[in-house]
């Protein structure tokens, strides 16, 4: 009987994932924390290990290079579970030595087991460590770079590997409908626990409090993560996963905390808090989003497609507001960022412009400017603007505000 590991500081993500491998026959233990995975390591011998990269204690990243560089773990399989978004994380993890790197924001227990499988019969067999860049390269190329499968359900993680979800009529997807279940009715637990973390945040008179709720905040979202791509619910999923790699970097970077970035996680929570509510409905599909980027600066533009992407999600970016407006008559965009300083027509009138245009009455149109002050705000309101970001930015900030303007406009666009 081949034994596994699985080291997971949620409890119940981690007895999901032991029940599953006892149900397929494999003898399991489970670590909480990666002080008690290498202290299991040693004495349980597991056959294969399952590891979240976010752990207390002994992150996942540290606890591969122990394990990796004793000679009898050499090519002990590894399979990681991931954040979507922390790309540099994903590429350590492969130099660190994983065998595969996993999702878990799309993620289901079937898909983990046969990961696991593959890996101790051979076909997914460990590479050696001098192997494991490339490894990881290879896994991205494989990956579609196209920004229209998370709006369509099946959010494509950067540099990881997925595999199909269960069909109907499968064991698994019984069991994933009674996770469902069983997660749905905690949401109301979820949701006042998130808005009174959140309130303690933005009232934290110190940067120590700030720090304390944010990594509670962080901590929670990490779970709605795992908890909501086992259960099969990929949108919710999706926008816990982006906002739980920006609270990972404003904990890591608190001096980045500001005005606009706790808005961008404020709206962020509110959306969840939306999506927990109608759970159980099927969430509307469409087309690729259209995105159209107006910035006269040539870095910041690049800046505001680097974040896009980030999120797989493709724009158009022009440099000319006029030529954007001439772009807009013929064109319908979902969601459109502006600069506000911009020569010849600025931001807040190309906004009122573009507002008497049929098809762009209700487009998210969100103002990314260094101007905050009251004023600039207010006139971005009075222009029709629907948000702003402030300049410098935050990558994921700007990745998290796309993420949930395009699925809220899509929630919108089916109640009409």
């Amino acid at each position: 009987m081949s034994k596994v590991l699985i080291i997971e500081d949620d409890q119940i993500v981690a007895n999901i994932y032991r029940n599953k491998f006892l149900v397929e026959g494999y003898e399991v233990e489970i670590a909480l924390d990666g002080e008690t995975g290498l202290e299991k390591i040693q004495a349980f011998h597991p056959d294969a290990i399952v590891l979240d990269l976010m752990l207390p204690k002994i992150t996942g990243l540290d606890l591969m290079k122990n394990v990796r560089s004793q000679a009898q773990y050499r090519h002990l399989p590894i399979i990681v579970f991931s954040n979507t978004y922390l790309t540099n994380m994903v590429q350590d993890a492969w130099k660190a030595g994983a065998t595969k790197c996993l999702s878990k924001a799309n993620c289901s227990p079937r898909q983990v087991i046969d990961a696991v499988r593959s890996s101790l019969t051979g076909n997914g067999a460990t590479q050696s460590a001098h192997d494991t860049s490339r490894m990881g390269r290879t896994a991205s190329a494989d990956q579609p770079n196209s920004g229209t499968a998370i709006f369509n359900g099946h959010q494509q993680a950067p540099h990881t590997t997925t595999v199909a979800a269960p069909a109907p009529g499968d064991p698994d997807a019984q069991f994933q409908a009674d996770l469902r279940k069983s997660f749905v009715a905690g949401l109301p637990i979820v949701t006042a626990a998130l808005r009174t973390i959140l309130k303690s945040l933005i009232k934290a008179d110190s940067d120590a409090t700030r720090v304390k709720d944010l990594q509670e905040l962080y901590r929670r979202i990490h779970a709605v993560t795992g908890n909501a791509g086992i259960a099969g619910l990929p949108q919710i999923a999706m926008v816990a996963d982006a906002l739980e790699a920006l609270l990972k970097e404003l904990y890591e970077k608190p001096k980045m905390i500001n005005t606009s970035n706790l808005r961008t996680v404020a709206t962020a929570i509110d959306f969840l808090a939306l999506l927990f509510q109608r759970s159980t409905a099927p969430f509307p599909e469409g087309p690729p989003p259209n995105i159209l980027v107006v910035d006269d600066e040539a870095i910041s533009r690049r800046a505001i497609t680097y974040a896009l992407d980030k999120a797989k999600l493709k724009c158009v970016n022009m440099e000319d507001p006029q030529v954007a407006y001439n772009l807009l008559l013929a064109n319908k965009f979902d969601l459109i960022f502006l600069d506000v300083d911009m020569p010849g027509m600025n931001g807040f009138e190309l906004c009122a412009r573009l507002r008497e245009l049929p098809s762009h009455k209700k487009t998210p149109v969100i103002f990314v400017t260094a101007l905050t002050d009251l004023e600039s705000r207010a006139n971005s309101m009075i222009s029709g603007g629907s948000d702003y970001i402030a300049k410098p930015f935050l990558f994921m900030e700007l990745a998290v505000k796309a993420i949930v303007f395009l699925l809220r406009n899509r929630l919108e666009a089916q109640s009409k």
